[in-house]
């Protein structure tokens, strides 16, 4: 998917700016690194998504509410 890719895109920036710098991490790093990467945006998106769903809930509640007083 996307969001592997990206994060594994991130961690090879971030693998460039280590070695850029004269350091190195072991490669099981950056593979962690992308797995964690790769989480937090799979968070990111299921709060999004829980927030767009309470907004339909809400829209719902207001749509039926609506249609219970419609003359």
């Amino acid at each position: 998917m996307k969001r592997t890719q990206h994060a594994r895109e991130i961690s090879s920036r971030f693998k460039e700016l280590v070695e850029n710098a004269g350091d190195s991490l072991a490669e099981e790093h950056y593979r962690e690194l992308a797995l964690l990467i790769e989480a937090g945006i799979d968070t990111a998106v299921m709060e999004a998504l829980e927030n767009v769903a309470d907004r339909i809930d809400k829209f719902a509640h207001e749509v039926r509410n609506n249609a219970e007083f419609f003359d």
